[in-house]
């Protein structure tokens, strides 16, 4: 799926600023906990379409159901129950090491946009293609089931291991789902808008 450019709401078009950078900073605005659900609104609002669309109050609702869309890169947000073995902030030392070494790409003299992002880090190298980048052996740490290790002396390494990279957000996808559709429900009702369009 191609990244859109642009978000249409009754006959108007909003240009979307697609460096991955800022759908980050979007995502981290959306479930920061100390910035009000109208204030979380607006600034993405703000980061993603400019002064144009934040100030089209009577379409605040519509340009963030399509904003939620967007970030979820056009798929449909799924509910599930495992921990999230990856954090676009905390992990990023590790996703720009994995671009420069499996794509030759360096992330700090870049331009590229969320949609295309996401896919580059889904097709990183994984040990079951032969090689792995840094990337996908902590996310493979992360996931490693230390139950499968009989010698007590190798489980406690691998324990110590995956503390050492364990996320600081420690929290379920399930738990991420279920706050980001309440945090969209809750700046639709601080924008003072009801359901429909």
């Amino acid at each position: 799926m191609k990244c859109p450019e642009y978000i249409k709401v009754n006959n108007k078009e909003y240009k979307i600023n697609t460096d991955f950078r800022i759908a980050i900073e979007c995502n981290e605005i959306a479930e920061n906990p100390n910035i009000g659900d109208h204030e979380r609104a607006l600034a993405i609002i703000y980061k993603l379409y400019g002064e144009e669309a934040l100030n089209d109050f009577q379409n605040h609702q519509k340009i963030l159901e399509l904003t939620q869309k967007y970030l979820a890169c056009g798929q449909e947000i799924k509910e599930v129950h495992e921990k999230p073995d990856m954090d676009y902030v905390e992990d990023m030392d590790y996703i720009e090491a994995s671009f420069m070494s499996d794509y030759n790409i360096d992330l700090n003299n870049i331009k590229m946009d969320w949609y295309k992002f996401n896919k580059l880090i889904n097709g990183l190298s994984n040990s079951e293609m032969g090689n792995c980048c840094i990337l996908n052996r902590v996310r493979n740490l992360r996931n490693f089931d230390v139950r499968t290790i009989k010698d007590e002396k190798e489980r406690q390494k691998i324990i110590k291991a995956k503390k050492e990279v364990e996320l600081k957000k420690n929290k379920t996808k399930k738990q991420t789902t279920e706050k980001q559709k309440e945090s969209a429900r809750k700046f639709i009702e601080a924008l003072g808008l009801k359901g429909g369009n």
